[in-house]
């Protein structure tokens, strides 16, 4: 019988209660042991629901001797910090995006956890999705013929005004928020040589952050790469790649619900056909692939997660253009 895997959860963020938390608990491989926030009653609330101990702040969760791996929901800004936090003290790390706010400190993290044998994994969810898996093998099989360019874009509607992610000092804005999944699906079938060749963002008016954005991508072989993200605009979650003899295109990409019928568009030759999966639960198959890693190995490849911190950084070094962000 397979003994458990301990997960403490550092913060009680939404994402935690509403996805992350429920993956754990329903995974027969994974006991959550406890759940630390700075607010006691905060640590209460979610450790009575999901049966776990509650812990009051974030360095007693990481002094307690049964907890093995670590699981970091806290603001953008806040990831680098409790992750080599946790890191420092044998614990396994599971974070939410961006794993940190900028390419050097992403890898000193990813340096960290290799040289003590860790598990560093930035919670980037849909790459376990099975229907990603499903389109690389169309492309890779020639269904659309010679692979041209790919275009992505993920949009949401306006966030309450007081939402951490419309923070700068916490890490907040578009990029970082919803920016960083259609950039992540470029890096996924387009491959790590991947470079911006330039970038726009747009800031709301009164907000300290950029509200949406664009940026164009370019491989050695130009293949070519649009990405379009926003938190002020209505919702969009898709993919298309076009080759030179079809193309391919997915809805709801990126965060579907467990019981989505996932749908892939292959349109050829005139005619259009739809190819139906399974639904998938890619909160599940992520959970699931951090506890395999931990019991098994080997380390997850850290390279993906580094070149995206990297085009991440020179997106906003590229955006302003040596002007201010422009304001609507």
């Amino acid at each position: 019988m397979t003994v458990p895997l301990r997960v403490g959860v550092i913060g009680c963020a939404g994402i935690a209660v509403r996805r992350m938390l429920p993956a754990f608990a329903a995974d027969p491989g994974i006991e959550i042991a406890a759940v630390a926030s700075r607010d006691p009653a905060k640590a209460r609330q979610v450790a009575e629901r999901f049966g776990c101990r509650p812990v009051h702040g974030y360095d007693a969760l990481l002094e307690r001797d049964d907890v093995q791996a670590v699981y970091v929901p806290l603001p953008a800004a806040l990831h680098a910090e409790w992750t080599e936090a946790a890191l420092k003290t044998g614990r396994h790390v599971l974070a939410e995006k961006p794993l940190s706010t900028d390419r050097r400190r992403t890898a000193e993290l990813l340096e960290l956890a290799g040289a003590q044998g860790l598990v560093l994994m930035e919670n980037v969810m849909f790459v376990h999705h099975h229907r990603h898996r499903a389109v690389r093998r169309l492309v890779a099989d020639g269904a659309i013929g010679e692979l041209r360019s790919f275009r992505a874009a993920f949009t949401i509607p306006p966030l309450p005004d007081g939402d951490i992610r419309y923070d700068p000092e916490l890490g907040g804005g578009a990029l970082a928020d919803v920016g960083v999944y259609p950039l992540r699906a470029a890096l996924h079938f387009l491959g790590l040589e991947l470079d911006v060749v330039g970038a726009r963002f747009v800031r709301g008016a009164g907000r300290r952050v950029e509200t949406s954005g664009a940026a164009l991508l370019s491989t050695p072989g130009a293949v070519t790469a649009q990405i379009t993200f926003g938190m002020d605009d209505a919702y969009r979650s898709a993919y298309e790649l076009w080759g030179s003899e079809g193309s391919i295109t997915v809805d709801r990409a990126f965060t579907p619900p467990a019981d989505h019928v996932p749908v892939i568009g292959l349109h050829r030759g005139g005619k259009t056909e739809e190819i139906r999966l399974e639904p998938h639960d890619q909160v599940a198959a992520t959970v699931a692939a951090f506890a395999a890693a931990v019991r098994t190995g080997p380390l997850p490849d850290p390279r993906a997660t580094l070149r995206q911190a990297e085009l991440l950084d020179d997106t906003r070094r590229s955006a302003p253009r040596g002007e201010p962000v422009r304001t609507v």
